[in-house]
């Protein structure tokens, strides 16, 4: 562990050679010969980093391999949900138990009822749930059931969070602290994100004044309530109190959307971390393993809306698959466990602290910022950074030099520095203490560099 002693790393002005890619940069063009840039998810395109894409070939424990045969420690984790690693033994087993039966029927199973008892006997927030078969398909519905139950159709969303790809959400904000959504991705008709009204951050202002303007009009507020998908935008417990309140005030609803933090953060999510309850709740692929899952809950009297109950459409074949509900039934037991989040949140708190000691140690303009097992790098000297417009766009530059700097030391981390990293229960002590060493080195790296 470091102590903070400028003598005990040394300053490594030459970085390592680059690892070899030949065959992910074979694959990689074959790809585009397939699909659009290559890839089925715009970041894995490597774009934001150096270098192609890695084509990762396996993965076990915090451990994944590319098509080179490079080795990897893995702060990725398929983008959060392998909270045990990869390759956990009691989800593969339990996969491996019930692909023998089947892998897909289109009709109810007995392990949705298992997996929905798992969850709903441990969570306090809400009462009655319904699986999709993703994050974006949960907040999706979540959306469409907020506007049933109001009457309303505006919905209030928050700059620098992002809620899946659908077309009413995919919005970003223009001048002003109140403003209709503009269009984030070509092919959203204008009418859709005019039914989005965007606001900062971390703004009671701004959403005192959406209120107003729009009075009887908004059906729901949605937030990350642990903004993770453009850095960690750490919001305090008194502003998510204020959206309850809020939105109780005007009869609106509050989403939180936990695609992210849920099951994160503690088994209960940002909702039992802050001991907030909101309307309705969105939840991703840490609850089927990582296998292709999503679900969203909330009270009784609110799902009734739901079809086949009420008049609110939202169906999937693959919804429930009991593939998906196997590996999230021997994944959601394992987090069940006393001491489980624990162990994990101290694990977090001393591999973030020992960096962020290294770093000022050096003086260097760099924070971690972290919450549960979730952490995020800036190249900043900002000790709190809650809304997208306090990131310093140019820190992405040293975070290209890190990100290649790291492959080559053998740590693997999202290719964009707006990605945040992930630490699981196989997280070894050895294995945090190498990839300490190898961000202490890759830090000397980024700030010792001539500048250009």
């Amino acid at each position: 562990m470091f102590s903070g002693s400028d003598d005990e790393i040394p300053v490594n002005t030459v970085g390592k050679p680059d690892i070899s890619r030949k065959k992910s940069a074979e694959l990689y063009e074959k790809s585009k010969t397939y699909f659009p840039g290559g890839v089925n998810s715009p970041v894995r395109a490597f774009k934001s980093v150096h270098g192609t894409p890695l084509f990762i070939q396996k993965g076990d424990g915090c451990h994944i391999w590319d098509a080179d045969g490079n080795q990897f420690i893995d702060f990725c984790a398929s983008w959060g949900p392998l909270i045990l690693g990869h390759n956990h033994p009691a989800v593969r087993e339990k996969v491996v138990e019930v692909m023998q039966n089947g892998m897909s029927f289109g009709a109810p199973t007995a392990l949705e009822n298992q997996l929905a008892e798992l969850i709903l006997k441990n969570n306090r927030y809400i009462k009655k749930i319904r699986f999709t078969s993703s994050g974006t398909e949960a907040v999706m519905s979540a959306v469409r059931l907020a506007r049933a139950y109001t009457k309303r159709d505006k919905i209030l969303k928050f700059e620098g969070c992002y809620h899946g790809h659908l077309d009413a959400l995919l919005v970003k904000a223009g001048s002003g602290l109140v403003t209709f959504g503009e269009s984030s991705s070509a092919g959203i008709p204008k009418a859709f994100a005019d039914e989005t009204i965007v606001v900062p951050l971390n703004n009671r202002q701004a959403v005192d004044e959406a209120f107003a303007k729009f009075e009887g009009q908004i059906a729901a507020v949605i937030i990350e309530p642990i903004p993770a998908n453009n850095g960690l935008l750490l919001q305090t417990k008194e502003f998510l109190e204020f959206l309850r309140e809020s939105c109780s005030r005007n009869k609106s609803l509050l989403i939180f959307d936990e695609v992210i933090s849920g099951f994160r953060v503690g088994f209960e999510g940002a909702a039992g971390f802050y001991d907030i309850k909101p309307d309705i709740i969105t939840y991703g692929k840490i609850i089927g393993g990582g296998l292709p899952v999503g679900m969203y809950g909330s009270s009784e009297e609110i799902m009734t809306m739901i079809s086949p109950d009420g008049p609110v459409y939202q169906a999937g074949t693959l919804s429930g698959n009991p593939v998906a509900m196997a590996a999230g039934i021997a994944q959601l037991t394992e987090l069940s466990k006393a001491g489980f989040y624990k162990d994990l949140n101290n694990k977090t708190s001393e591999f973030a602290g020992s960096i962020q000691r290294f770093a000022a140690s050096r003086n260097y303009k760099f924070n971690v910022f972290y919450i549960g097992s979730i952490f995020w790098f800036a190249f900043t000297d900002q000790e709190k950074i809650s809304a997208a417009e306090e990131i310093d766009p140019s820190g992405m530059e040293k975070f290209k030099i890190m990100h290649r700097e790291l492959l080559n030391r053998g740590i693997y981390f999202g290719p964009s520095g707006y990605e945040v990293g992930f630490i699981s229960s196989v997280h070894s002590k050895v294995d945090l203490e190498k990839a300490k060493r190898a961000i202490f080195e890759s830090l000397d790296l980024v700030f010792k560099l001539p500048k250009a």
